[in-house]
């Protein structure tokens, strides 16, 4: 069942990407022959209107083809009204970048209903106390309620690690103990660790652990959009710099996934409940609007940046070219999937 609610959740984000390249097509005056999510045998097809809509065999992947395009030889065109290659480079720019930001709405929106069904936050009760850390010398003790550090006060566990590493030198804690306030003043200790990209890092603790008690935040609607806003920018910049330390050589390619991950994680959040699923849903929202974008021939990106050429040097690209640039980032995408399922089975074989 769970990798059954995977699937869906992947044939969902295909379609909303791609309902956004058809919105946009369909508005500036182009048509759509097909409107497909998955690939190979056409288990379903109706033609409404002038679109073929279709749902195929292999629910990983999905396009949409418009007249006078098609990124398996690009040198077929057509230059009709109605057609892709007729619309001027800034609204074919539009119908490209349509894609995308459908991904990265539907992720606001996800994390929107997050912000609605309630965001389970961890308090910030003191659970454990490390032996010969400058809590434990400081008098910490466990059960004790962490109200201000530094004079800012504390509402949520998470808060703790970024106010203590925010600042230099000696912190000032102030500690309620069974209603009783005290105030505390301690030197955080330095220590060596990695931060989400497996990096070198030095991070200042003071050697504690949460209790464990927590409570689920429900936002109203102001508070409700400023959050799915802030969150669909945090997951936005998580993507681009981990494809940024995989192009640079920081994080090596044997911590690419591929789909079989995607599905996996995607099953265990389904287990995890409601609020976990949307979650890692609209990760993987934010993660196709970020990838699409890459300036890669056969995505979007790539298509933008020869429409970027087109408006820049008035005009198109040769279509030998165009054609040879298509195929190699075909190859490209292609070694990357390749490699990402590699991954995937190593991973499985342990």
């Amino acid at each position: 069942m769970s990798i059954l609610i995977a699937l869906l959740v992947l044939s969902v984000l295909i379609f909303f990407h791609e309902l956004g390249h058809f919105t946009a097509a369909r508005l500036l005056g182009v048509q759509v022959d097909v409107f497909s999510i998955g690939f190979g045998k056409r288990l379903w097809t109706k033609k409404i209107g002038k679109t073929e809509w279709s749902l195929s065999a292999i629910p990983l992947g999905g396009y949409v083809k418009m007249k006078g395009q098609d990124d398996t030889d690009p040198t077929k065109k057509s230059y009709d009204p109605d057609s892709y290659n007729a619309k001027k480079p800034w609204q074919r720019i539009i119908i490209l970048l349509a894609g995308p930001f459908a991904n990265f709405l539907l992720a606001f929106l996800l994390y929107f209903a997050v912000a609605n069904l309630g965001v389970p936050k961890l308090l910030p009760e003191v659970g454990q106390v490390g032996e010969d850390t400058p809590a434990y010398s400081a008098g910490i003790q466990k059960g004790d309620k962490i109200v201000q550090i530094n004079a800012k006060p504390i509402i949520y566990w998470e808060e703790i690690g970024k106010e203590i590493n925010r600042n230099s030198g000696r912190v000032k804690l102030l500690i309620d103990r069974n209603g009783s306030k005290i105030q505390l003043e301690l030197t955080p200790k330095i220590i060596e660790d990695k931060n989400l990209f497996g990096e070198p890092i030095k991070r200042r603790i003071i050697g504690i652990s949460p209790s464990g008690a927590r409570v689920v935040v429900h936002y109203g609607l102001v508070d409700g959009i400023q959050y799915a806003w802030q969150e669909t920018i945090k997951a936005s910049m998580l993507i681009v710099q981990s494809v940024e330390k995989l192009i640079t050589g920081a994080v090596g390619t044997d911590k690419l996934g591929g789909i079989i991950t995607i599905v996996d994680i995607t099953a265990q959040a389904s287990h995890a409940g409601l609020v976990a699923l949307f979650f890692f849903t609209a990760l993987i929202s934010v993660n196709l609007g970020v990838l699409n974008l890459l300036p890669i021939p056969a995505l979007d990106g790539g298509h933008i940046m020869f429409n970027l050429y087109e408006m820049i040097r008035g005009k198109e690209p040769s279509e030998q070219v165009l054609y040879y640039m298509t195929v190699t980032g075909w190859v490209i995408l292609g070694g990357l999937m390749v490699l990402g399922l590699y991954n995937d089975i190593h991973r499985l074989m342990g």
